[in-house]
């Protein structure tokens, strides 16, 4: 059932991006605001006391890898992973680089996903807007109906890919606890740049705020 919310999110993004206009994305902004504090708190709550049970100063270079790595992946993505396309559209080419850094992205994105805490909430939340703006971005650049949905199925496969390689027990504990702060790392570094992003120009935004506040209270109390 996980995997399959999981798949199915980023298909609302895509149903949602059929309905809506291009010029309304803007008003997504307070949804990536809310999408991006859920997934912040979550990680805070529930991923780093799970990762820092036994405190070790290389559990923080592995967060401080996964913020280098997902840096790193925007200068491919252009910031999609934020809910910012601005990589340079072409109808009659896949876009290989945008797929494959999102694709990393995601598949990391799956690997800390259990039973014991609500990072799957998290991720579908976050899910949601970013596929509805790759796909009002396809639309709008006028790429094929194969292009777009071969794009957003493959991208919509790869996070319960990674929690299905997470399920496998391929990894010894020590490992997967190095690839969980690797992924607090991505977290923390595309939450935060989502909540500093919806603050334009840094002005005060009342409906943000409440977005921001009711978003990490909301994590809290699950």
């Amino acid at each position: 059932m996980s995997y399959l919310l999981l798949f199915i999110s980023v298909v609302i993004g895509y149903i949602l991006a059929l309905f809506l206009k291009v010029k309304e994305v803007k008003h997504i902004s307070i949804f990536l605001a809310f999408s991006g504090s859920f997934l912040l708190a979550v990680t805070i709550f529930e991923l780093l006391p799970e990762v820092y049970e036994n405190p070790s100063k290389e559990i923080g270079i592995y967060i401080i890898i996964g913020i280098l790595l997902q840096i790193f992946l925007e200068f491919f993505s252009k910031g999609a992973e934020h809910g910012h396309v601005h990589t340079k559209s072409d109808k009659h080419h896949f876009p290989w680089l945008l797929f494959i850094s999102l694709s990393i992205h995601a598949l990391l994105e799956g690997f800390p996903i259990d039973e014991d805490n609500n990072l799957m909430i998290g991720v579908i939340v976050h899910k949601i807007p970013i596929a509805l703006i790759l796909s009002l971005f396809f639309i709008k650049a006028n790429y094929s109906r194969i292009v777009i949905l071969s794009f957003l199925v493959a991208f919509a496969l790869m996070t319960p890919l990674g929690n299905w390689i997470s399920n496998q027990h391929l990894f010894t504990i020590d490992q997967e606890l190095k690839i969980n702060a690797i992924t607090i790392g991505v977290f923390l570094h595309v939450s935060t740049t989502i909540l500093f992003e919806s603050s334009k120009n840094h002005k005060f935004n009342l409906s943000k705020m409440s977005a921001v506040i009711i978003a990490m209270l909301i994590a809290y109390f699950l």
